[in-house]
């Protein structure tokens, strides 16, 4: 979850044409060296429209710390750690599409023409985005600003504990805590009368959202404020401070947690518990909403990058949950279990052999699994990123409303090594069969080579660099899962059982999202449906059907991403037979960072026609 709040707060999105060659002469690194192809000597037309360009991208990025600066914080620039979003209001969302009306503008007087390939790639990338996100303004997204699963009510609260970006070494830091703080309470407030207005005209959270959203902001209405989680950086003042300086600037502090935070927590939990709570509806999709069926539409266009129908979708899905049961048959009568599939359900989901009592055995265990995968990755690939990653549990504080398990980026230069987060908050949660599959998703070669390598690109605009789509992103992951037998992995038949109950996982997704959000199911459907096929917790799949209930249409981006991908492979080996390189394929893939699918495609069946 984490990851995904990061991603948000930071930038995203793309489409269409480019592509980069990569040079394996400097084989004692093996990581990725990339140079533009065909790029002729330009002239000074072709630099003047370039520097536009690039001068465009400044430009706006500057202008988007005015509406996001957590993004300049996340990027170690400290001049905005002290202010905090505009708030939801009608004058700040015209100001953000005047923006994006503007830079739109910009953009098209580009005699794109004169770009050259990278640029060219950017360039339309970055158009694609705006284009996207004027028209996203056509659905009414600000009127549900806060949900159990995204929000600033538990963003901030990590931001506040220490452990994030924001940086508390010095006073100043410190300060600019307290004033971003009372930009946060205004924000809260703003989001009470969006909310209101979300009421009057149809746009309202589910009930049952609702209900898990309230003691969220409960946790943090405390009268010991030491209990409180943003009291943690005082508990590690700057020691260079004299004991007055620390004194006066513990009293600040905890007079903003005790009147700013606190308060602001407070008012936003009595509008939802006393007068939201009665007026939330009933229903869970998004097509229950007023013009819901057109922004579910447009929903699946954001996260598939691809012109798909939810029913084509849904279908998929159930054809693909099917076809993994009987995987999943085969490997019940492997194992010689007696008994039908949901009997061997039930035998998974609780008997001891297969769970850890102690979370630092499990950490150890993925630490070995680690080493184990790191040895065979050679085998399909032959560029690496020039960070490593490590192992380390989800820190307790965040554990009980963390995901299972994620993956946070190193620094771009490889100094700071990527992080695999597992969750031990639940060891119920974190099967044994699980570990070998999820280490691959998380870790390398899946999120951890596909961002690392992202980030060591040179000369990609901070979109690009930090930025990523979804269905790329995950369809990677995916489709690295997928790599397993072939890295030499999932030889004990219990944990190909783990490859197919995370595949199982995003295969249902794709059924369920659209079920809720197309087909008008319930909650309660959506449920039955994911403990009928697989062998999840009832408290996973809980969790599970309400992060679909409050993200519509990012579920379907993992299995819809891998399908492209694996398609694109299938295709090189058809056509070029003796001449496919797997590794080469996977560079291909991976060389231009994130990408759309409909751009990935043409960019792979390129690289198939001049290796034909």
């Amino acid at each position: 979850m984490n990851k995904l709040l990061k991603n948000l707060m930071l930038a995203s999105i793309t489409i269409t044409s480019g592509c980069l060659s990569i040079s394996q002469a400097n084989e004692s690194t093996n990581h990725l060296t990339l140079t533009e192809k065909n790029t002729q000597p330009g002239s000074d037309e072709t630099v003047s429209e370039q520097l536009r360009l690039k001068s465009i991208f400044e430009k706006y990025t500057d202008a988007q710390y005015q509406f996001n600066p957590f993004s300049a914080t996340f990027k170690g620039i400290s001049d905005y750690n002290d202010q905090f979003l505009p708030i939801i209001s009608s004058n700040n969302l015209e100001r953000r599409l005047a923006l994006e009306r503007e830079v739109l503008n910009q953009l098209n007087s580009i005699d794109s023409d004169r770009l050259s390939v990278q640029d060219l790639l950017s360039y339309q990338m970055f158009k694609r985005e705006r284009v996207q996100t004027i028209e996203s303004s056509n659905f009414p997204s600000q009127q549900l600003p806060i949900n159990q699963m995204f929000g600033m009510h538990n963003f901030y609260a990590v931001l506040g504990s220490g452990e994030s970006a924001q940086p508390f070494e010095t006073e100043k830091d410190y300060r600019n805590f307290m004033k971003r703080s009372e930009g946060f309470a205004r924000w809260m407030d703003s989001v009470i009368i969006a909310m209101r207005k979300g009421v009057a005209q149809g746009n309202v959270l589910p009930n049952a959202i609702v209900e898990k959203l309230i003691p969220q902001l409960q946790n943090h209405i405390v009268t010991d404020i030491k209990t409180s989680v943003f009291y943690a950086p005082l508990e590690r003042l700057p020691e260079n401070l004299s004991v007055d300086a620390k004194r006066q600037l513990k009293k600040d502090y905890q007079h903003s947690i005790r009147t700013v935070l606190v308060p602001a927590y407070q008012r936003v939990h009595d509008f939802l518990s006393t007068e939201y709570l009665q007026s939330s509806r009933k229903t869970f999709g998004l097509s229950e909403l007023p013009n819901g069926k057109h922004w579910y539409e447009f929903m699946i266009k954001v996260h598939t990058t691809l012109p798909l129908t939810a029913e084509e979708i849904h279908q998929f899905g159930r054809d693909e949950v099917s076809r993994i049961l009987n995987e999943m048959k085969i490997v019940k009568n492997e194992v010689k279990f007696k008994g039908s599939l949901a009997e061997f359900f039930e035998f998974l989901r609780n008997d001891s052999q297969f769970y850890f009592e102690k979370p630092e055995d499990l950490v150890n265990a993925y630490q070995n699994i680690k080493l184990k995968i790191d040895a065979t990755l050679p085998k399909l690939f032959n560029v690496f990123p020039k960070a490593d990653y490590i192992v380390k549990k989800v820190p307790d504080f965040q554990a009980q409303s963390s995901a299972g398990a994620y993956y946070s980026s190193p620094s771009p230069d490889g100094e700071r090594p990527g992080v695999f987060y597992i969750n031990t908050y639940n060891m119920k949660s974190q099967p044994k069969f699980l570990m070998e599959t999820l280490s691959i998703h998380e870790a390398a070669p899946g999120h951890h080579f596909q961002i690392a390598l992202q980030q060591e690109i040179e000369g990609l605009p901070d979109f690009r660099k930090y930025g990523g789509i979804t269905v790329f992103n995950e369809g990677w992951a995916l489709y690295a899962e997928s790599l397993g037998k072939e890295l030499g992995l999932f030889t004990d038949p219990y944990m190909w059982y783990g490859r197919l109950v995370d595949e199982q996982l995003r295969a249902m997704r794709l059924v369920v999202d659209t079920g809720l959000h197309a087909y008008g199911w319930s909650r309660e459907q959506a449920i039955q449906y994911m403990m009928d096929n697989s062998s999840m917790a009832m408290s996973d799949v809980e969790a599970e059907v309400e992060r679909y209930i409050v993200t519509p249409g990012q579920a379907l981006a993992y299995k819809i991403g891998q399908r492209k991908i694996q398609q694109l492979r299938e295709l090189g080996e058809e056509k070029l037979g003796n001449k496919f390189d797997i590794k080469e394929f996977h560079a291909q893939v991976l060389m231009d960072g994130s990408l759309p699918m409909p751009l990935l495609e043409k960019k792979i069946k390129d690289w198939i026609s001049k290796k034909s």
